[in-house]
């Protein structure tokens, strides 16, 4: 499961399209984006709800204290929002150390109100957790022990006993509302593969239906082969402060136009320990080791194939992680793991002939910079894939040690981590 968080515009929309299509609940939100492209005439003319009440405009960046950062306006006209908008737009701003430009606005009607609520829903390893309380908004943290909590077993439906723990402290006449409330989000939640679904706070409209003031929401973005045609056109932004480099985006179209999952994310330029891991899970547990060796600092990257990429594919997406790995020689060993548990229909020598031509490119990049070549692999072909290497080391002088799968899956992470601690002064 990866967790990717979308915006808040994005988890609303979400909310109110799917309550309605699972449910027949009609939530009365409206929300629109303004973005650096937006034309506020064609907004307007598309969201004529924007001229008939007064507003809330905030930035839609996934991060929080908005409101000490003079970005959140109440209680506006839509040529307050403009203008609001207007004045911040582009405007650079550090949020808990991370500083970057606001770009994106979410903008929705001003609903007063005395009562918030909290509610969570979260994903976790054996279970859902749902998470309630009547004491919602700002304060919750300092009034978590007024949060009530109940889980779930994945694979268990949510009936009204199970909900009675989270409502017990509400007046009885407003607890089966509040119940139905709940379990329909819940229903949006598993039918769309959320793994967070968060409002804080929600409140009541005028006509007493539930409205999310603030919305918190993350995707199982694995789950995109059975959701994605419900998700829509979103996108998976990056963290505030966060850009992608040329590497990154580099990778980032060469996945967009595959069926295969190619992905790559440069934690430390300067980093001595790259990764090149086949299968999510495995380039996970390759990360870990190194970080429980107490190298996480010398993590280079984040990287992960797999779905059977082409050769092309292969060769396109390792020949990008090189350059990254081998830039800016300093003298220092560094070191490259290509790993993978065991596959079960990748073809490992089909797979390896696209990284051995693009190591063949860097042959003289990679002896600059002193990189070893780590390779672990097993499943089908393996031990022709495996040959390939060896010979690729023969002929090129390059120093690459080859392991099957006899040799555990994290074996060669303390092999890379003995040559970038030692090599100084030795030759690669």
């Amino acid at each position: 499961m990866a967790r990717k968080k979308i915006r808040e515009y994005n988890s609303k929309q979400l909310l109110k399209v799917h309550l309605a299509r699972l449910l027949g609940i009609e939530l009365s939100l409206q929300v629109a984006q303004v973005t650096q492209s937006t034309n506020f005439t064609e907004l307007i003319d598309k969201n004529r709800w924007l001229t008939t009440s007064k507003l809330v405009v905030k930035p839609d960046m996934l991060f929080g204290k908005r409101g000490k950062h003079d970005l959140v306006g109440l209680n506006l006209s839509v040529a307050e929002v403009e203008a609001f908008i207007k004045a911040r737009m582009g405007k650079h701003v550090e949020i808990d150390g991370c500083a970057g430009a606001v770009t994106t606005f979410i903008v929705e009607p001003f609903v007063p109100h005395d009562q918030e609520y909290y509610l969570s829903i979260t994903s976790q390893r054996m279970n859902n957790q749902i998470s309630f309380s009547e004491h919602g908004g700002v304060e919750i943290e300092e009034n978590w022990d007024k949060v009530q909590h109940i889980a779930l077993p994945t694979q268990d439906g949510l009936s009204g006993d199970s909900l009675a723990p989270l409502t017990s402290n509400l007046p009885v006449e407003f607890r089966k509302k509040m119940e139905k409330f709940i379990s329909a989000c819940y229903q949006v939640f598993l039918d769309l593969d959320f793994t967070l679904l968060e409002m804080n706070p929600f409140t009541l409209d005028p006509k007493g239906m539930p409205f999310p003031l603030d919305m918190r929401g993350e995707l199982d973005d694995t789950a995109a082969f059975k959701s994605g045609k419900k998700w829509g056109d979103l996108e998976f932004p990056l963290p505030f402060g966060r850009t992608m480099t040329s590497a990154e985006e580099h990778v980032h179209d060469l996945d967009s136009n595959t069926g295969a999952s190619l992905k790559l994310s440069i934690l430390n330029p300067k980093g001595r320990i790259w990764t090149m891991v086949a299968g999510g899970g495995a380039s996970v547990i390759y990360a870990d080791t190194v970080a429980d060796l107490g190298y996480a600092g010398e993590l280079g990257n984040y990287a992960e194939y797999s779905g059977a990429p082409n050769q092309q594919e292969t060769y396109l997406y390792a020949k990008t992680l090189i350059g990254c790995a081998t830039s800016s020689a300093d003298g220092q060993g560094r070191a490259l793991l290509i790993g993978g548990g065991i596959a079960n229909f990748t073809d490992v020598a089909a797979t390896f002939k696209g990284i051995i031509r693009a190591i063949k490119e860097y042959v003289e990049q990679i002896k600059a910079a002193k990189l070893r070549i780590y390779v672990r692999r097993g499943g089908p072909n393996y031990e022709a894939g495996l040959d390939l290497m060896r010979s690729l080391g023969v002929h090129t002088g390059l120093h690459i040690e080859v392991f099957g799968p006899a040799t555990s899956m994290t074996g060669i992470c303390e092999l890379a981590i003995d040559w970038v601690t030692s090599s100084g002064n030795q030759n690669c």
